[in-house]
Formats: C-alpha cells, sequence, structure tokens
C-alpha cells in the first residue's frame, strides 16, 4: 500500500487541538517556513522519511469509532502534501470529523480540502506585511498565499480560528494591535494569542518577555471588544 501522505507522527488521543472535541492528531512531514519559535523543526524536511505508516493508523481509528470524535491534520504544514485531500477523506468517510491546522500555505489546496474539513486552525505568524512576515516564517514572502488563504476561509462555511504566538523576539505588543485590527476588519470572529515557549535554542528570552501581551490590559480589553470570541492560552 502507497501512503497517501507522509507522516512524522502520531498524537492519538488530544483534547486541545480541536475545540470542545476529542481527537487524534496527524504531524503531517514537511513545511516550508522556518519560524523561529517553531517546536515541531523535526517536521521541517520534507524529505525524511516517514516516521509512521498510513495504514497502521487507519488500523487505529477502526479501533476507536465512538472513542474520538475527530482527526486534526497539522504539521509541518498540511497543505505541502498532495495526498492531503485523499487521506482527509479516507478518514471521513470512517464517520470521523476533521480538523486542520495550516498557516496558509499553497491556497489552491486549502480550497481543494476545505469542502471535507469541519474546522481550520490558522496560524496568523505576524502582521500582514511583507517585510513583518518574512521575518516571522524565515525569509521568504509567501504574504500573498497566506492572505489569500484567509479570503477562502472568510468566504467557506467552515468554522475557524486565527491564532497568534506571541514570540516577543519578533513581536511587539504594537503588532498584536495591527494583526488583530486587520483581522478584525476582514471578518474573522474568532482570535487567540498563545504563549511562546523558548525553543531549545533560544537562552536568552524570560518568562516576563513572554508574558507581557497577556499583562497588557489595554490590549486584551481591545481584543474582547473586536472580537466576538477570543481568550489567550498560556
Amino acid at each position: 500500500m502507497v501512503n497517501p501522505v507522509k507522516i512524522g507522527g502520531v498524537e492519538t488521543f488530544s483534547t486541545v487541538d480541536f475545540p470542545d472535541k476529542i481527537a487524534a492528531v496527524v504531524f503531517m512531514q514537511g513545511c516550508p517556513w522556518r519560524c523561529p519559535f517553531c517546536h515541531n523543526a523535526f517536521l521541517q524536511d520534507g524529505s525524511a522519511a516517514d516516521n509512521f505508516i498510513w495504514e497502521n493508523f487507519i488500523k487505529f481509528l477502526n479501533t476507536r469509532r465512538g472513542i474520538l470524535d475527530g482527526v486534526v491534520f497539522s504539521g509541518g504544514e498540511p497543505l505541502m502534501q498532495n495526498g492531503l485531500s485523499s487521506a482527509i477523506r479516507e478518514v471521513r468517510e470512517m464517520g470521523f470529523l476533521i480538523g486542520l491546522h495550516t498557516g496558509g500555505y499553497r491556497p489552491q489546496h486549502l480550497a481543494e480540502v476545505l469542502p471535507l474539513v469541519d474546522w481550520v486552525g490558522f496560524d496568523i505568524k505576524a502582521p500582514l506585511s511583507e517585510e513583518k512576515y518574512k521575518i516571522a516564517i524565515g525569509g521568504v514572502n509567501h504574504l500573498k498565499e497566506v492572505k489569500e488563504s484567509l479570503h477562502l476561509l472568510l468566504e467557506s462555511k467552515v468554522d475557524f480560528e486565527c491564532r497568534t504566538t506571541c514570540d516577543p523576539r519578533i513581536l511587539t505588543i504594537a503588532d498584536i494591535y495591527a494583526i488583530a485590527d486587520e483581522l478584525a476588519a476582514a471578518g474573522v470572529k474568532k482570535y487567540f494569542l498563545q504563549k511562546y515557549r523558548p525553543v531549545e535554542s533560544d537562552k536568552t528570552t524570560s518568562d516576563a518577555d513572554c508574558e507581557q501581551f497577556f499583562l497588557d490590559a489595554g490590549l486584551t480589553d481591545h481584543l474582547r471588544k473586536i472580537f466576538p470570541v477570543f481568550d489567550v492560552r498560556r
């Protein structure tokens, strides 16, 4: 059997990756970006060997009918893999809900899989300007793709949230205001701030640096006013 997708790992039980659902998480191998705050850097190399055989995952899911609500395709960046839609269809036909974590790479592929997906977690890395976004994703210019993907989500009927990891090395409180105002103006209804936890190579960022975004009452009050759903994830 040929694997439709390349998998770097699997989380067999999660209550935090798919809102209000119990899910398994498939971590897809490969990502075109090099975000400095990434904790899954081992998934970035798309040429790496499979660490998990798709057929075994399907066998596992057969034992979890009635236990798990859904399956989340995470990464890495799932939209890199051409076999994503085939994998999603197979899981969906088994009766599981489908979640997708993405940064918006390859909007044409997102358009293909959106009709098969029940919920999307969309990562917004920085203010939507070329200079800021290039820093946040490792030096490549994919802002056009990100904006196209956001537009697709807004035009679809799929439930989705936007979220930003607040890495103080690349983002300021003013940047969060800029991100939030642009998202709200575009029509985004759900937005979350996520605490940055220093990656292994980061020896200087303190917890106080990471907490500053959540302790700024003016910022959090503003975000609660402009988004129907807003929260912080520490």
